[in-house]
């Protein structure tokens, strides 16, 4: 029997918003998507500035409801907002990683190195949380 993932709803005004995120990326996303497109992360399937409930998150695995943050200048002075918006895609499942833009350009192998020991250590909890 095959499972269904679950599926978690968003507010479609967010779409025209996500498209001009991807069209204006960061240095850092850029980078960073590099290593994730095309199933090239251990063949998990990422988005982009992905619209998930009344939010956008930088990148997002619906397989692992993993969301992958790049923290750069743009979050200075909204750490309260991150930290609730954080808190209520927890409560749907979703879980987080966060890297600092700097990390991101300085030691993008590390990055991706620290989100493909999360996978193997946590992937297979995903499917758990289909049932």
């Amino acid at each position: 029997m095959q499972m269904r993932r679950k599926i978690i709803p968003y507010n479609p005004k967010l779409t025209k918003l996500a498209r001009t995120l991807r069209n204006n990326s960061t240095l850092s996303e850029v980078l960073l998507w590099g290593a994730l497109k095309g199933k090239q992360m251990r063949g998990y399937d990422f988005h982009r500035q992905k619209p998930i409930d009344r939010y956008i998150v930088d990148f997002y695995c619906p397989d692992l409801f993993l969301a992958i943050e790049i923290d750069g200048v743009s979050h200075i002075g909204k750490e309260g907002y991150d930290e609730k918006r954080q808190r209520r895609l927890e409560s749907l499942g979703v879980r987080f990683l966060r890297f600092l833009d700097s990390d991101v350009k300085t030691n993008l192998e590390g990055v991706v190195a620290a989100i493909g020991e999360w996978i193997d250590e946590h992937g297979g909890e995903a499917s758990e949380q289909e049932s």
